[in-house]
């Protein structure tokens, strides 16, 4: 096993220093590598010691600023007000927070290297003054079209006036921007640093400060350096070996170059016996590429890495490197069981959990679902509000839905609150996972954080800026992952490496654009002036990379390096620049190999449910049947299953367009309201029926309430705004009704007696467990006595608002027969049923008279002979008593099949039903 980086330095700091390390600082880059070092200190010790303090470089300069750095987003808000104000700009927040945080990081790297800001941004001015803007690349021109308005590819004159005017003020907005923070004691990192290497006097605490493993600093990092270094208070180690320092070897050629640098100015105290902290390069190493066609590929494949070369066993020494952190979520989710000890340094995307889901529902409740002219909360958000599982922490729902908030700050407010009430109904409850428990609380700090801003009048917006502003935070926040950092199986971002070495490494992702991460020059100071004065450039980015990527593989026997090869919208599917370096002009053997899905095609095959124990107990716990339910059984045994005994329910509409169900309900609850009001003695004469028509109001109050009842889900007394498409709806319904009462006109003199009558009827079966006794059960749409040739009869009467298929039933047999079931829709089943219910009925038919079942198609209405009763063989069902025994029989032989243990509940055979079934995706 080789000696890591971090043990040499323990070594040598304990022969240096011995165990008294009480007024000692370790200056890392990160503050990850100190618990390893801490960890090694104690083992090579032997015998107690004073640990040293670890402090992290920003950490070094905060303690001697008076000072603090604001808060990202409060930063941001400042940054746009002193923008606005220089510039007579009036950008709204949303469009200027990426652009603001560009402009802050020039702002950071200027001060962070010492930049003389008035030479740089008289430059500026100066370069854009110039009659060509041929220095911006397309991408650049592109991101600025969107920055601002009215430009537009010929214009490049109107891009060149805007930019002097942006950069003539540059200085003005660095300048107010610093004051701004100064006077509410605040200030941003870069400006910080700046001020603490200018003190003239700074008291240092330590004795000894040991600045670990940086690879490259900048100015102000070197000033404070070269300041403890003349006081005999710093000394320094520096990660590298010979492969580094080689003038001529292209491999690792920019690394090499920063590390002499910082060696230049700090050269390393160690004495000729430490000289074995260099480990060569050139040692022999098992490397191997991977290319594999997408990403989720390369993550799949970490079970089988993990498992060879007791990658698992060795533990901490083990290291799955994600180039792009993107993948953390696959990642996780591809770990084999055998790995029961896992250290993840980087956060896992806050944007994935739960809580954003519902943040997200809240906030589409409040604005899009909100209906101000009826002061309503839209259907559809409500709905998929109440499902979410976070609803059952909210003890009371009006604190959802009880009011509406119209600014930004009322809602914050009602945001923190709710996001409150969940934590603490989350915490109290059984077998709460940490994570979401974390994951709740840094919504809940990210939501608490905008409050403080809101409420000091830092933050200004309107709903549409903050929608978007919570959007942007969301994506950059992350939850962090609690775990022993120094044991077991380590995941992590190239960042985090820094310091770290291990002996079996998985590079996931190493692609161009992920290794170098983000090489581009997103900024408003070009290239040429940035080299000029020493600022950060896409150069130092690269560099930076490299010192990463050959500081992680110098001691690594056992890498694994895999890449996406796919050429697509996000990726070039080239392998990293580091990789073809090494590939190239390394000296170690690299081994090929690709990744492949080995993908069989498969048919889709749907298996039947058996009815084993489990699916008989549901089944013989049902004591109440519909006619719905047992024409979804005679469709489709399977769907029978999905629906009445593993209870999964149709997918309701949470919109607020109609669909066929909607425009049904609506009908028949205003056919419903008409009778109901007309019915007053019993009797519905011709002249109620002629009054109603002559009353062009009386049919739109009725759909209107019927609208409002079924749809809109308010009372009676609340105003609604119809849509385009609910217009034309609403028109539909009420040439409907009125087409309804042009027949029934016809009908007259007729008596009313029941709407939307509940009917149950008990029905007695065999089954394998002895005799059973089920309930039959439905609602009647309309329920009338009529007078045909001088004898009364009852009618079941069942509305129908699609369109009248061409249903031809010959006979009662026809009805259960599968096949034939597209001949009648199963309309039959439910209307003869409801009419034997009602033939047997001592309330409903005291009198026992004949009873026919009736099916009225709206649309089928005008002819003169237009009659609703069902036929069978082409003849009118005037009496269903005389098809009792035959239907009978034939229903209880359906319902026992439903209880027979041996037939399973089987697929259709018939396709076609599948088209329109909720639960194709389930069965394939």
């Amino acid at each position: 096993m080789n000696k890591t980086f971090l043990q040499y330095v323990a070594e040598d700091i304990l022969r240096k220093h011995d165990t008294n390390l009480s007024r000692t600082a370790v200056v890392f880059p990160n503050k990850r590598a100190s618990l390893f070092l801490n960890e090694e200190l104690a083992r090579h010790a032997g015998q107690p010691l004073w640990s040293p303090a670890y402090i992290t470089i920003s950490d070094l300069f905060r303690e001697y600023s008076e000072r603090m750095v604001a808060d990202p987003i409060k930063l941001i808000c400042d940054l746009h007000k002193v923008f606005n104000s220089c510039t007579g700009s009036d950008e709204t927040l949303d469009r200027f927070y990426g652009w603001g945080q560009v402009l802050l990081t020039d702002f950071d790297d200027i001060d962070k290297n010492m930049g003389d800001a008035h030479q740089i941004f008289v430059n500026l001015k100066n370069i854009h003054e110039l009659d060509d803007v041929s220095y911006l690349t397309n991408e650049q021109k592109e991101l600025l079209k969107k920055f601002f308005d009215n430009f537009s590819d010929d214009m490049e004159s109107k891009l060149k006036e805007r930019f002097i005017n942006l950069w003539s003020n540059f200085e003005e907005i660095y300048t107010q921007f610093k004051e701004c923070l100064y006077r509410q004691g605040l200030t941003y990192e870069g400006a910080l640093y700046r001020e603490v290497v200018e003190k003239k006097q700074i008291d240092f605490r330590y004795d000894d400060y040991i600045f670990v493993g940086f690879n490259m600093m900048q100015a102000v990092e070197q000033k404070l350096c070269e300041r403890l270094k003349a006081l005999g208070k710093a000394h320094f180690y520096w990660d590298f070996d010979d492969y580094y320092m080689r003038e001529h070897n292209g491999i690792n050629h920019e690394a090499g170059t920063y590390i002499r640098q910082y060696l230049q100015q700090f050269p390393n105290e160690l004495d000729a016996s430490d000289k074995d902290i260099y480990h060569n390069f050139d040692k022999p190493k098992d490397i191997t590429y991977l290319s594999a066609m997408t990403e989720n590929i390369q993550a799949r494949f970490i079970s089988t890495w993990l498992k060879d070369k007791k990658r698992i066993e060795d533990g901490r020494r083990t290291a799955i490197i994600m180039a792009d952190e993107r993948l953390l979520p696959t990642v996780v989710h591809c770990l084999p069981p055998e790995v029961k000890h896992v250290n993840i340094t980087t956060g896992y995307p806050l944007q994935y959990s739960p809580v954003t889901s519902f943040v997200k529902l809240l906030i589409n409740l409040q604005t899009i679902g909100f209906n101000a002219s009826r002061n309503t909360f839209s259907k559809k958000w409500k709905t998929m509000l109440l499902r979410h599982p976070y609803m059952k922490y909210i003890q009371d729902t009006n604190m959802v839905f009880g009011k509406a908030y119209g600014d930004v700050a009322s809602m914050n407010t009602w945001l923190v609150g709710l996001l409150q009430e969940i934590g603490h109904g989350y915490a109290s409850a059984s077998g709460e996972d940490p994570f979401v428990q974390e994951a709740i609380f840094r919504m809940y700090t990210l939501f608490n954080r905008l409050e403080t801003l809101i409420v000091s009048g830092d933050l200004e917006a309107d709903l549409n800026i903050y929608n978007k502003l919570i959007n942007q935070l969301i994506a950059s926040t992350s939850v962090p992952f609690h775990g022993e950092p120094v044991a077991g199986l380590q995941i992590m971002g190239v960042l985090e490496t820094r310091n770290l070495d291990f002996d079996h490494i998985l590079v996931l992702s190493c692609n161009e654009g992920n290794m170098p991460k983000g090489v581009n020059d997103t900024s408003f100071i070009p290239y040429a002036i940035r080299k000029a004065f020493g600022l950060t450039t896409i150069d130092n980015k690269v560099a930076i990379y490299a010192y990463y990527f050959h500081s992680l593989l110098q001691r690594a026997t056992d890498i694994t390096l895999s890449y996406n090869k796919a050429t697509n919208r996000t990726s070039t599917g080239e392998m990293s620049r580091f990789m073809l370096q090494l590939m190239v002009e390394g000296p170690q053997e690299i081994h090929f190999k690709n990744l492949n899905a080995q993908q069989t095609p498969m048919r889709s095959r749907k298996l039947a449910v058996a009815k084993n124990e489990e699916v008989m107990n549901v089944v013989n716990a049902l004591h109440r049947i519909s006619p719905t339910a047992l024409s979804a059984y005679l469709r489709c045994r399977l769907r029978f299953y999905y629906r009445y005994i593993a209870g999964i329910k149709e997918p309701d509409n949470e919109s607020e367009e109609i669909d066929n169900r909607i425009f049904g309900n609506i009908f028949h609850r205003a056919a419903e309201l008409f009778y109901t009001d007309k019915n007053h003695g019993g009797t519905i004469h011709a002249d109620d029926i002629e009054a109603a028509l002559k009353d062009k109001s009386l049919l739109e109050r009725l759909v209107d309430k019927a609208f409002k009842e079924k749809l809109f889900e308010v009372e009676a007394d609340k105003n609604v705004t119809y849509n385009g498409l609910q217009l034309i709806n609403r028109q539909v319904i009420i040439d409907y009704l009125r087409k309804l009462l042009r027949i029934d006109s016809k009908l007259t003199p007729f008596a009313i007696l029941g709407l939307e009558e509940p009917v149950e009827k008990a029905f007695h079966i065999d089954t394998s467990c002895g005799a059973k006794q089920i309930y039959l059960f439905g609602n009647i749409d309309r329920i009338d006595k009529v007078e045909t040739e001088g004898r009364a009869r009852i009618r079941v009467v069942d509305y129908k608002t699609g369109s009248n298929a061409d249903m031809k039933v010959k006979s009662i047999d026809d009805i259960f027969n599968p096949e034939k079931i597209e001949n009648h829709t199963d309309y039959y089943l439910q209307a003869i049923l409801y009419a034997l219910i009602l033939r047997d009925s001592h309330s409903l038919n005291p009198s026992s008279l004949p009873v026919s079942p009736a099916l009225l198609f709206i649309q089928h209405t005008a002819g003169n002979d237009y009659n609703p009763t069902l036929l069978l063989d082409k003849q009118p069902i005037m009496d269903v008593a005389d098809y009792r025994e035959e239907f009978t029989d034939h229903l209880k032989q359906l319902i026992e099949e439903i209880f027979n243990p041996n037939i399973p509940f089987s697929p259709t055979q018939n396709t076609k039903q599948c088209q329109y079934c909720p639960y194709r995706n389930i069965c394939g």
